[in-house]
């Protein structure tokens, strides 16, 4: 699969796991507000008072909203961790993409060789050249660690690099 397809995928994911905690926290305090209201509200007055309701029936209530809450804030908690853990998996994702295009030989045109660099947030990834030439093309691929390779870099893996740090494409 193509690495910005997984990309936008774990970000899609990472976006609605946001959206969903949200939500909760939007039903959490939905909640808290009825909560308060049952003990008393902002003015003092006995719910109870006003609706005649049984006292039992009011505590069962109760006791089924506090698991009601007790459960969305474990859900929440656990959307959160999951959160964490997808924006922890996409820092080793390809996030940064440089390409450079030019002409290897002088006596070809229209820019048939290529460095690119796909790196991820740290600057680990790696370095693509393909080099064109009338009778046969070379592909070379170099390791990426920090923004450096371990290996001889040409001016055009360099200016990839450069430009992917930099995240331009």
């Amino acid at each position: 699969m193509d690495s910005r397809i997984l990309l936008w995928l774990a970000l899609g994911v990472g976006g609605l796991g946001c959206l969903f905690s949200l939500l909760l926290a939007a039903r959490i305090g939905q909640l808290r507000r009825r909560l308060v209201l049952l003990q008393g509200g902002a003015r003092g007055e006995d719910i109870l008072g006003i609706l005649a309701i049984q006292r039992d029936d009011l505590e069962r209530w109760r006791r089924a909203q506090s698991e009601e809450v007790r459960r969305l804030e474990e859900r929440l908690a656990s959307l959160r961790a999951r959160v964490e853990e997808l924006a922890g998996a996409l820092q080793g994702a390809v996030q940064r993409v440089g390409v450079v295009r030019y002409d290897a030989f002088p006596d070809m045109g229209g820019k048939l060789s290529f460095s690119a660099a796909f790196l991820n947030a740290r600057g680990d990834g790696v370095v693509l050249s393909s080099i064109s030439g009338r009778q046969e093309t070379r592909t070379y691929a170099k390791p990426v660690k920090g923004g450096r390779s371990p290996h001889n870099l040409s001016e055009e893996e360099e200016e990839a690099i450069r430009v992917a740090m930099e995240g331009g494409e």
